[in-house]
């Protein structure tokens, strides 16, 4: 099972994590990304690698 992580006082909003999670984990709320549904992680790390503030985070645990 893998652990997100949204820094949401890094988040800038700009969405890039919540359009290109394969697993559709992520949404925006009020501006800022959140995560909705982490049973669900796949462990890609695209949310991370995407993520231009380096708000997003990924654990293995």
């Amino acid at each position: 099972m893998f652990k997100v992580a949204i820094d949401r006082d890094k988040c800038e909003g700009c969405g890039e994590c919540t359009e290109s999670c394969p697993a559709d984990i992520l949404e925006m709320d009020d501006g800022k990304a959140a995560v909705a549904n982490p049973e669900e992680c796949l462990g890609c790390e695209t949310c991370v690698s995407v993520c231009p503030s380096g708000a997003v985070t990924v654990e293995e645990g």
